[in-house]
């Protein structure tokens, strides 16, 4: 008996990118049609059907509406950035570092786009509640970050409370640049960085 031969497949990386541009492609459209009829009006199958996928297939990449706002896909390119910054920065230098080239590399288009997601998760009271989820894993993060920077444990009690008062800075930001459409939210997380960096005078 002989055997027939095996289906090629794809490479990971490959089939990896494939998924990341569907992905983006469903939160484009998600986004937009929060933007045009409202969240709340929006239903999946209304994005479904604007990204030419079925239901079933949104759901294998979002398992609900509310995933495609929370989605963030900047956060890998962060923390890579962050790891890559020269040792001899702070944890605190290394993380404005950071947002600096993030800010240099993203195309115009690509952050318009982020703004408005931010925008919307932060005006979106069923949203807003959610997102605090992420802030708090934020914490996990940034403490993993600084524990590589100085050679501390990541559940040290001073670089934990470091990563705490970074993410509450960072969520002031937010919070102040959801409130002004014409608000550069990189600018505004810098200047609030910058302000713990020097110890938040009065």
């Amino acid at each position: 008996m002989t055997s027939s031969p095996a289906e090629p497949t794809e490479p990971v990386g490959l089939r990896e990118r494939k998924k990341a541009k569907t992905r983006a492609a469903i939160q484009r459209h998600a986004l937009r049609l929060f933007d045009e009829q409202g969240y709340s009006a929006t239903t999946v199958d209304q994005i479904a059907a604007a990204a030419e996928i079925s239901p079933s297939t949104f759901f294998r990449y979002f398992p609900t509406k509310e995933a495609t706002v929370l989605y963030d896909p900047f956060d890998p390119l962060l923390v890579e950035a962050a790891v890559a910054q020269p040792p001899e920065l702070s944890p605190i230098g290394a993380l404005r570092a950071t947002m600096n080239f993030i800010r240099e590399q993203l195309p115009a288009g690509e952050w318009e786009r982020e703004r408005r997601r931010q925008r919307l998760v932060f005006r979106e009271p069923e949203l807003r509640s959610a997102v605090m989820d992420k802030f708090a894993e934020g914490i996990d993060v940034l403490a993993g970050l600084a524990a590589r920077r100085t050679g501390r444990a990541a559940d040290d009690f001073e670089v934990r409370n470091w990563a705490g008062a970074v993410v509450g800075v960072v969520l002031a930001a937010f919070l102040g640049a959801a409130a002004d459409p014409e608000a550069d939210t990189l600018v505004i997380v810098d200047r609030a960085v910058a302000h713990l960096e020097a110890g938040m005078p009065l």
